[in-house]
């Protein structure tokens, strides 16, 4: 059976194991397919220690996700550096995203949803603004996905470097809202659990983040007969 290509885009370390798709990250691997993630920022704002730098944070961060990827089974994860708050859906990011996608050619793109700009009915019971670099990466990489990567005459300088265009079969995201494509995780949970926990700068009670990640996991997988699952809007493209 051939190999599925996976290539998961967040805006943060951590995005992926908090905001639920580590788990089905995770089952690909065990499956035996090839999983790649991008890290669009450097992480570098979350933190309330006055003594903080945010170069020292940045590399904490860094290796965090490191940690965490190695958990999952991912193959490589792709840093792209750019600065925490400040992600913008510009070209040059979709550049840089197009890129991967033409290197790693993959079937599946994983993202979060960059329709969800607030809610008012949040997972853990209370109303929330979705972060601009949650977004901004998004929707970049949603555009990356199509019609750019696709389009043989975007970035030309790809292909004179060796990087030919490439349709992907499927783009998954993060949905918070309105239930979609629901994965089974039932055989993963404590994968995406230890891997939530290696970002322990993130956390300043890890205990209670992870009994609100466990009750949203199992909440979606009593909705499909599942202990624990995963949920996503499912595009299946042309």
């Amino acid at each position: 059976m051939k190999k599925r290509v996976v290539l998961a885009v967040g805006a943060h370390p951590d995005d992926m194991e908090l905001f639920g798709a580590s788990g089905t990250l995770a089952k690909f691997a065990e499956k035996g397919d090839e999983v790649y993630l991008i890290i669009c920022t450097d992480g570098s704002r979350g933190s309330e220690d006055p003594q903080m730098t945010h170069a020292r944070l940045a590399e904490i961060r860094k290796k965090e996700q490191k940690n965490a990827g190695n958990i999952l089974g991912i193959k490589k994860i792709f840093f792209l550096n750019h600065t925490d708050t400040q992600l913008i859906c510009d070209l040059k990011l979709k550049k840089e995203i197009v890129k991967i996608i033409r290197t790693v050619r993959p079937d599946t793109v994983i993202t979060l949803d960059p329709a969800l700009y607030y809610s008012t009915d949040f997972i853990y019971g209370f109303n929330f603004i979705n972060h601009t670099d949650h977004r901004a990466a998004g929707l970049a990489a949603m555009d990356a996905v199509f019609p750019l990567s696709r389009d043989r005459l975007t970035f030309p300088e790809h292909e004179k470097a060796g990087l030919k265009s490439h349709k992907v079969k499927e783009l998954w995201m993060v949905s918070f809202d309105k239930i979609g494509h629901v994965v089974d995780i039932s055989k993963t949970i404590e994968k995406k659990i230890k891997a939530l926990s290696m970002h322990s700068s993130q956390f300043a009670n890890f205990s209670m983040v992870e009994k609100m990640v466990r009750e949203r996991a199992k909440m979606l997988g009593e909705k499909k007969g599942f202990k624990f699952a995963e949920n996503f809007v499912r595009l299946n493209l042309p």
